[in-house]
Parts: structure tokens; C-alpha cells; sequence
């Protein structure tokens, strides 16, 4: 299957911002659904945002307000950007294609970013 790669994770404190970006074969990217998810330690991951070809979006309550989802389809980007950023939001992040409500992907699972946001 198509290889997703997620990028721009590192360290930062609390109140900070990161830029999450993740690069997608065309023939995925074109036509589908594309999605940040995230899973922290010893829990299950979870969505965070998507958005559709056109450029509808959806947020977990969780982010709304503080994180933003965009794409560039001219260059087959999906990017994440995150402010406000709390230590609760501290996880490894992953992109995927799948369905608006994030409740459904597609792809496999590539090896995501990690976020790590200090109190």
C-alpha cells in the first residue's frame, strides 16, 4: 500500500506550536480523505482532524480552536498546524486517508512523529 510520511514533530512547551506535515503518493492524495491521528502511551489512537478534497474540515473537540488542518494539493501535502499546544496533546502523531469522521481510515500506519509538549 501507499507509503505515508509524517514529519516535524519534536519537543516543545507548553503553549508552543509545531507544524506537522505529511507527504502522500498523488493517486492517494487526489481523491481521498486526509487525516491526522495521534495515540499517546498506553492509550488507543485516536483522531485529531480531517479534511476532505474540497477542504471541508473536522476537528476533535479536544483541538478545535488550536490546531488546524490544511492540504496543498498541488503538492500532495496534508500539513497540522498546532498551537496552543498543552501537555495532554503529547503523543505520536500519524497521517492517513480515510473517511471525514475520522472514525474509519484506509492506509496502513506509517512510523508517525512525536510530539512532546513540557508542562
Amino acid at each position: 500500500q501507499a507509503q505515508l510520511v509524517e514529519s516535524g514533530g519534536g519537543l516543545v512547551q507548553a503553549g508552543g506550536s509545531l507544524r506537522l506535515s505529511c507527504a502522500a503518493p498523488s493517486r492517494i492524495f487526489s481523491r481521498n480523505v486526509m487525516g491526522w491521528y495521534r495515540q499517546a502511551p498506553g492509550q488507543t489512537r485516536e483522531f485529531v482532524a480531517t479534511i476532505t478534497v474540497d477542504g471541508s474540515t473536522n476537528y476533535h473537540d479536544s483541538v478545535k480552536g488550536r490546531f488546524e488542518i490544511s492540504r496543498d494539493n498541488a503538492k500532495n501535502m496534508v500539513y497540522l498546524q498546532m498551537n496552543s499546544l498543552k501537555p495532554e496533546d503529547t503523543a505520536v502523531y500519524y497521517c492517513n486517508y480515510g473517511i471525514a469522521s475520522g472514525t474509519w481510515v484506509y492506509g496502513n500506519w506509517g512510523q508517525g512523529t512525536q510530539v512532546t509538549v513540557s508542562s
